[in-house]
């Protein structure tokens, strides 16, 4: 990575969590939250990091296939909620 430079990554998400997750929106991976850039698949997304976020998290030693805690925003979270109560 050379300076200025980003990371694309691409992750697969946890089952019944994608339905959650939209291009444009927020998703914390390790605690870090985070912009999706696009939604590859139903259950794959991907994000691109900034040089500030890898140098300022464990993002920039994390290696690849490693596995993550991966939370949806909270506002797809309420969305889900209010759905279950629809008449």
């Amino acid at each position: 990575m050379g300076d200025g430079e980003g990371v694309r990554i691409e992750l697969r998400l946890p089952q019944g969590l994608a339905p959650l997750v939209v291009s444009k929106g927020s998703i914390a991976l390790d605690g870090t939250s985070l912009t999706v850039n696009e939604v590859l698949d139903p259950d794959q997304v991907a994000l691109f990091l900034i040089p500030e976020t890898l140098r300022s998290t464990t993002w920039g030693i994390k290696p690849a296939g490693a596995k993550v805690n991966v939370e949806a925003d909270i506002l797809g979270k309420h969305v889900a909620r209010l759905m279950q109560f629809r008449t």
